[in-house]
């Protein structure tokens, strides 16, 4: 069965199958390989794509310059001001404006509805760099870096979430998980967990491909037999809410304690980034003067472990994006019996 996503828009996950999932992380890897060989064949030659951000996002929008580049597609990005849907022309109007222009959007802001309206009247690709709600990208370059560092294949393997169960990440990579039928479990505070609404969806989703989701409040039973521990930055965007945030959090932190209570040695450790490991940032600096912490949600031990493939992760959004790209814009296509998660 051949699968073909060209012309499709990436707002979230839930709108791919497990096949489309599993053959954008074998395009990713494909390409990944080509650029490592120095034989990449450009086929977004002709192409421009408009990366649009409410704020700067260096790991997203620098990746997507370098893929778009890569590909031979001429890229713009353009930061926008404050209250531009209600002072420089409506959503609706620049996504027609920018459909006759370009052959491709990407969004990165903070609320969904604004990449959805994009979407809805956009007449090219719109693809969800991320929102306050949803990081599609991201998480699909956990995948492929999971697929790269397991010695198992993706639906044999455990994932352990700590901290904000309700975060962008936290939802998008549960239900990636649950698309393939891997074991996902979010670890946090019940206040963070999901809406129960999400966690029904996310919950007959894994059931129905064979894989298993849990919303887990003991740290010890969370991570037991993980393969992977994944955590993100504690803080939210307003700074009168961090100290109720890292009283609630601090349990959750990813010590050495928590990586031995995987009981697994070959466990590895994850993070979207930005993370504050110690107190070399100037946030890290107040937290540390004001709370007392010279690290939040990771270590600086574990975060510069051997244990640690953050990096990877940071690499492999590049080339994910790529393969967003690649398969929406450039034609490609696959054989769906070529996937292997």
């Amino acid at each position: 069965m051949s699968i073909s996503l060209r012309g499709r828009s990436v707002l979230t996950l839930d709108e791919f199958t497990s096949e489309e999932i599993g053959v954008l992380l074998q395009l990713a890897a494909e390409l990944k390989a080509d650029k490592r060989s120095g034989k990449e064949t450009p086929r977004l030659r002709g192409k421009n794509i408009a990366l649009l951000s409410e704020e700067d996002s260096i790991g997203t929008l620098f990746g997507s310059e370098v893929a778009a580049y890569d590909q031979g597609a001429r890229v713009i990005s353009l930061t926008l001001p404050a209250g531009y849907a209600g002072q420089c022309g409506s959503l609706k109007d620049t996504a027609r404006m920018l459909s006759r222009i370009y052959d491709a959007v990407e969004y990165c802001g903070h609320a969904q509805s604004a990449v959805e309206e994009l979407a809805a009247h956009a007449d090219v690709p719109v693809y969800n760099g991320f929102t306050d709600e949803s990081h599609p990208i991201q998480a699909l370059a956990d995948l492929l870096t999971m697929r790269e560092a397991a010695d198992k294949a993706l639906p044999e393997v455990t994932v352990a979430f700590l901290g904000d169960g309700r975060s962008a990440i936290a939802r998008s990579l549960a239900l990636g998980a649950a698309k393939l039928g891997m074991d996902f479990r979010i670890v946090s505070p019940p206040i963070f967990w999901p809406a129960s609404s999400f966690i029904d969806g996310v919950t007959s989703e894994a059931r129905k491909n064979g894989g298993k989701f849990a919303i887990l409040e003991h740290v010890g039973a969370g991570v037991l037999g993980a393969d992977y521990v994944y955590t993100a930055s504690w803080l939210g965007e307003h700074e009168a809410g961090w100290a109720e945030r890292i009283r609630l959090l601090a349990p959750f932190g990813v010590r050495a304690n928590v990586m031995e209570a995987t009981d697994n040695p070959r466990c590895k450790f994850m993070h979207c980034l930005p993370a504050f490991h110690d107190s070399s940032t100037n946030v890290g600096a107040r937290v540390a003067k004001q709370f007392g912490l010279n690290c939040m949600e990771v270590s600086d031990a574990i975060f510069e472990s051997k244990a640690s493939v953050v990096f990877d992760q940071a690499e492999n959004r590049m080339h994910t994006i790529k393969a967003i790209f690649v398969a929406t814009i450039g034609g490609w296509e696959t054989d769906a019996r070529e996937r292997d998660c």
